[in-house]
């Protein structure tokens, strides 16, 4: 067998299109080339595969390698295509056996010393995949350090490994011992907790406008002195916010695992994102070659704080004006587009020495 074909995710903005990872052994001088609009990321691949087989006691076949990701024309970045590059050159050289593996899709990033290191939007990636018509039959091999993250989808079967060892040793194992096992949802957290409004002493004019807002999804401008609690009390604001649903919850998470910020700690939890007033405009609605969300994303489905509001520049505020409106902000560059939720409330403060 000189081809092995198998399955992974891109990430798209907050989506995660299907990618087949296509490898193809031939004669020719012994070589390794990745097509299909590899980032440079994707493309230094080779070393890390190469030196990760090599140092769990596999064979580099002494052939031309040629790895395609498909389709060609989707944008491809970061390392979590280490991991099916690697299975692929083992199954198309006969190493390990390929009959199972079009009932997984991989992602995984390999060190030098073949270890699994944990990939940026795991959660995104098996929620897609779930989503899919025939996503829903495969089960999804995963760094164990993503594990949790992705068993918040909890329809999808989430195998996590350590080591690419561990990862062949389930695909060539013939007993149930040497396989990997199905990683279990995590254990009910408890309610997340915020700041109490009963550690501000008076303020009852403001407290109750704060209630209102929550209430009816208003922003709040804050007008007072320096210590006067205006900070204090924006801090204490989402926990006026009613408990974030299912779907909230999943795609808050999933936005903060884009930007490889998500834990366990923060599951259900409003954010509360408060960005220092010499941030930029990009800071703030995200973007980037490879867009990125930014802070308005961040506080989906909880809280932007603006401190010090005169100090932000003007172009800065007025980039809020239409995700304000919207709930949503497209991020659009010369060769890529992604589009992000950024629905939140606005709690900005400024001083008044009157």
């Amino acid at each position: 067998m000189s081809l092995a074909v198998l399955r992974s995710r891109a990430l798209a903005g907050m989506d995660a299109p299907a990618v087949s990872v296509e490898v193809h052994l031939a004669n020719g001088l012994p070589g390794m080339a990745i097509v299909g609009l590899a980032d440079a990321e994707v493309r230094e691949s080779k070393d890390r595969v190469r030196a990760a087989l090599q140092n769990s006691g596999f064979e580099l076949p002494n052939r031309r390698i040629t790895i395609n990701l498909a389709p060609a024309d989707l944008p491809k970045e970061s390392g979590r295509f280490d991991l099916p590059i690697a299975l692929g050159i083992l199954a198309a050289s006969e190493q390990i056996p390929a009959d199972d593996l079009d009932r997984y899709e991989f992602a995984g990033e390999l060190s030098l010393s073949g270890e699994l290191r944990p990939i940026r939007g795991a959660l995104a990636m098996t929620f897609a995949m779930h989503r899919s018509p025939d996503g829903a039959r495969r089960a999804f091999v995963l760094p164990a350090a993503n594990a949790d993250e992705a068993s918040l989808v909890s329809e999808a079967a989430i195998y996590p490994a350590r080591t690419l060892l561990e990862v062949c040793s389930h695909f060539a194992a013939r007993d149930d011992e040497a396989r990997l096992a199905r990683h279990r949802p995590p254990a009910a957290l408890e309610a997340p907790r915020y700041p109490d409004f009963a550690d501000v002493k008076g303020q009852q004019h403001v407290k109750r406008a704060l209630e209102i807002a929550a209430a009816g999804l208003h922003s709040v401008l804050m007008v007072g002195p320096p210590g006067a609690g205006k900070s204090m009390l924006a801090s204490r604001f989402p926990g006026l916010l009613p408990p974030l649903s299912d779907k909230q919850a999943l795609e808050s998470a999933a936005i903060q695992s884009l930007a490889g910020r998500f834990s366990m700690e923060r599951w259900r939890r409003r954010p509360f994102r408060s960005p220092h007033h010499t941030s930029s405009g990009m800071a703030l609605v995200g973007g980037g070659g490879v867009p990125r969300p930014g802070e308005i994303s961040l506080a989906h489905h909880g809280v932007l704080f603006l401190d010090e509001l005169p100090e932000f520049s003007r172009h800065v505020l007025e980039v809020l004006r239409e995700p304000l409106e919207s709930g949503r902000i497209t991020i659009s560059r010369a060769a890529r587009q992604a589009d992000f939720p950024a629905s939140f409330q606005l709690i900005a403060v400024m001083e008044c020495t009157i």
